[in-house]
This record gives C-alpha cells, sequence and structure tokens, in this order.
C-alpha cells in the first residue's frame, strides 16, 4: 500500500488526491485546512519501479487507501489536476464509495482542450522564462530535479497572483510522471474516458480558476456529457493553485468547505 498522512482526529472521511502525476505532498496546505472539521487522508502516488505505471495501478492504490483509512463511512474525494483525473478513474471503476468527489483545476480529457492548455501557456511565457527552459534542457541532467525546476519557473504561467508560499512538496518523479500520463492518453485515445464517467452516480463539483491554463469551460462540456450531475463554479481571479491564489483563496475555502459539509456521510 502506498504511503499516506493523516490530519485531523475526527469528522467525515476526506481524501485529497495530489496532481502530477508524480508530484507528491504539494496539497498539504489544503489538507491541513480541512482537518479541523474533517479527517483527511493524503496519498503520496507510487513512485515508478519496474513495470511501467498505469492508471489501474493507481486506482487500485487509491483503493487500498480507501478500504485501510475509511472502512466505516464512505469519503469524500478531491482531487487536484491530474488527482481529479483519478478520483474519476477511481469513482468509475467503484462506483457507491465516494460520498462526493470534488475536482479543483481538473485536466484535460479531449485534444482540443489540451492545444487550448498548451497555447495558453505558451502566450504567458515570457523571453526570460523561454530562456531558462531551454537553459534547463542543457545543464540539469537529473530528470526529477529538472521537473521540479521547470514547475518552479512555469508557476507564474498557471497563476493569476499568488501569496508567498512554501513548496512542501515530498518529491518529483518525472518517469512516474511520463507512464502515468502515457497511459492516461492511451485510455482517452481508445474512448475509455471520459465514457467511463457515466457509472460515476456521486455529486460531483468542479473548482476551476478563470485564469487556469486548463480551459475550464471545455473540460467541463465534455464532462457533462456523462456526467449530467457535476457541478462547475468558476473562480475569478483564480488560476492552476487556487489555495494560494490572493484574491480567491478565501472564496475557494468556503466553497470546498460548504460542499463537504452539504454531502458529509
Amino acid at each position: 500500500m502506498v504511503d499516506y498522512r493523516v490530519y485531523g482526529s475526527q469528522g467525515p472521511p476526506v481524501i485529497i488526491v495530489h496532481g502530477g502525476p508524480g508530484i507528491a505532498g504539494y496539497l498539504a496546505p489544503v489538507c491541513r485546512e480541512l482537518s479541523d472539521c474533517f479527517r483527511v487522508f493524503e496519498p503520496l502516488q507510487r513512485m515508478s519501479e519496474g513495470e511501467p505505471l498505469t492508471v489501474a495501478q493507481h486506482v487500485r492504490d487509491l483503493h487500498e487507501t480507501v478500504i485501510h483509512s475509511c472502512a466505516q463511512s464512505r469519503p469524500a474525494l478531491v482531487g487536484h489536476s491530474w488527482g481529479a483525473m483519478l478520483v474519476l478513474a477511481y469513482a468509475a471503476a467503484h462506483p457507491g464509495i465516494a460520498q462526493s468527489l470534488v475536482l479543483i483545476g481538473c485536466g484535460t480529457f479531449d485534444a482540443a482542450s489540451r492545444e487550448m492548455f498548451r497555447g495558453n501557456v505558451d502566450r504567458r511565457m515570457t523571453p526570460v522564462q523561454r530562456a531558462h527552459l531551454r537553459r534547463m534542457s542543457r545543464t540539469i541532467r537529473d530528470p526529477d530535479v529538472r521537473m521540479c525546476a521547470v514547475g518552479r519557473l512555469l508557476e507564474s504561467a498557471y497563476s493569476y497572483d499568488l501569496v508567498p508560499h512554501r513548496d512542501e512538496t515530498e518529491y518529483y518523479d518525472s518517469r512516474g510522471h511520463e507512464e502515468s500520463w502515457a497511459d492516461m492518453m492511451r485510455l482517452q485515445s481508445e474512448g475509455v474516458y471520459p465514457a467511463a464517467f457515466s457509472q460515476i452516480g456521486a455529486p460531483v463539483l468542479m473548482l476551476h480558476g478563470l485564469h487556469d491554463p486548463h480551459p475550464g469551460s471545455s473540460i467541463y462540456e465534455a464532462l457533462a456529457h456523462v456526467i449530467p450531475q457535476i457541478e462547475y463554479v468558476p473562480l475569478q481571479w483564480c488560476g492552476h493553485y487556487p489555495w494560494h491564489e490572493r484574491h480567491a483563496g478565501a472564496e475557494f475555502y468556503e466553497l470546498l468547505q460548504q460542499w463537504l459539509c452539504w454531502h458529509r456521510t
């Protein structure tokens, strides 16, 4: 079973699923914020070793965490970015287990949305950032270190107006990132996702910053065809990391906590 961290000692269970893939631990601030009212579990997704990582393996790992930590009640699943995609895959594979789902800055499920995402990031990059990217590709040999450096360099392109904050990432796994994302792309190309999400009966909330380069309205449209109960709430003055946003952070936490309280076990 993968490692997971626990926050809080009482309240309904909430499982917080990080993105990347291959970037574990950065959602600690969200976990701490929720821990006053909920018992929060933060699984740290497995790193690549041996056989290539797959979506199915991540789903199995998440199910083990759910069974081990929430045997007596149905948890809410909260996923960010790739983690939002993973909780959808999990809820489709195990319908009836999740009390509710929250998708924060969800990733893409079609080629058109991915093209919009890439275009948004490209338009926001400055000449200085482009120069730094070229230099990193030549000078940083370790792929995990390079993944970290690129993520920090491009944080501003994904955001609106961030408050100063500490990166609490536990580890970067570039190989796991590539393997997991390649399998997600395979499943989408074969038509498995998002079609399989029609099995999800739980209520679903999509919180998405209007300044997130991932095109929220396009992603919502793709999901709404198969998840008719999904609710889409766009956040003004907000990018991909709403909990760090100066103008949207308070609203984000209020909406998240309200939803989890309304749909508690």
